[in-house]
């Protein structure tokens, strides 16, 4: 019987001595009393349970991996070995990513993912490890390797999960922002920071224009990729170095604006959801929605998992929710 859900390191435990294949999300120090096993795991205190969001450095979040046929395949992956990431990924089935956050395969993923070969021909779902935010400066987020037990803040751990030709992965996005009716703003250059921009067509600093107009830097900026909404999250701005940091990169040739405000985000999340029930294999959310939500205790119906640093749905993305269903 496929179990998922926040349980107890020991319950944890059992499910990965019965031999299941997992993905387990918890704090370090949670993940380092668990046995080696099928499993991937990545560091994060947030999650969305059953009975609402909820912040524990104890429990886990448990996705319990159905198998459809050939055992899936772990391995971790060095900087240098990412663009191989999709070809080695099965010609039927999916790819489960962790990727460590802060790091510098998190930026170089970021950057060249869009252009690595096979990449949106292979479902590819996963999320960004991260810690509780009171540690931020303090430790690094990692991801595990369950076989080996090895932690790495370096690597990105990949479960390759094949399927019978019957059955095909769906990924699928909710994104409750869209493009709100400002200014269009551009860059010139990729990266997860940026000084100068363009502010319609004129020249500025984003951080002067930010603050300069009273932006609430909660709201992302919103790519529109053909139709698709893709958001690029605020980390923060550094006034005296007339500097913005995000959560993922922003690229040239792309127009964003301001994120339309969402005033109630539980009903909102509750009305972009299928209106049929759905049953993922796998669902993570970002950090920011459960922050700026507020959704400690309230409930997103339907669906559990993370709450993460970044959520990977082919490419990175930030504050939208992303999941994969098994369909056939």
């Amino acid at each position: 019987m496929k179990k998922d859900g926040l349980m107890t390191v020991a319950e944890a435990a059992d499910l990965i001595h019965s031999g299941k294949y997992l993905s387990i999300g918890g704090d370090e120090e949670a993940l380092r009393k668990l046995p080696t096993g099928n499993w991937i795991g990545g560091t994060i205190p947030y999650f969305m349970g059953a009975e609402g969001g909820r912040t524990t450095r104890e429990d886990v979040f448990v996705h319990d991996i159905e198998i459809h046929g050939e055992p899936p395949l772990i391995r971790f992956y060095k900087v240098e070995g990412l663009p191989k990431l999709c070809r080695n990924a099965p010609d039927n089935g999916y790819s489960l990513i962790i990727i460590p956050g802060f790091s510098e395969i998190h930026s170089s993923f970021a950057r060249n993912g869009p252009n690595y070969e096979d990449m949106y021909l292979k479902p590819l779902i996963g999320w960004v490890a991260g810690i509780h935010l009171s540690d931020l400066g303090k430790i690094s987020p990692k991801v595990v390797h369950g076989q080996t037990g090895q932690f790495s803040d370096e690597m990105v751990v990949v479960m390759d999960v094949p399927l019978p030709p019957e059955k095909y992965a769906q990924v699928d996005i909710v994104n409750l922002f869209v493009q709100g009716n400002g200014d269009n703003i551009t860059f010139t250059e990729t990266g997860f920071s940026a000084g100068e921009c363009m502010v319609n067509g004129q020249p500025t600093y984003l951080s002067e224009y930010l603050t300069s107009k009273g932006i609430d830097t909660r709201l992302p900026l919103v790519a529109d990729y053909s139709g698709a909404m893709v958001n690029v999250s605020i980390k923060g701005i550094v006034a005296e170095e007339k500097r913005v940091d995000f959560y993922a990169p922003v690229f040239p040739g792309m127009t964003y604006k301001i994120a339309a405000p969402v005033a109630d985000y539980v009903n909102a999340f509750r009305d972009a959801l299928p209106k049929n029930a759905i049953r993922p294999a796998f669902a993570c959310n970002c950090i920011l929605n459960y922050l700026y939500s507020e959704l400690e205790g309230k409930k997103t119906p339907g669906i559990t998992g993370p709450m993460t640093f970044g959520e990977i749905a082919y490419q990175l993305l930030n504050q939208t929710l992303v999941y994969l269903t098994i369909e056939g």
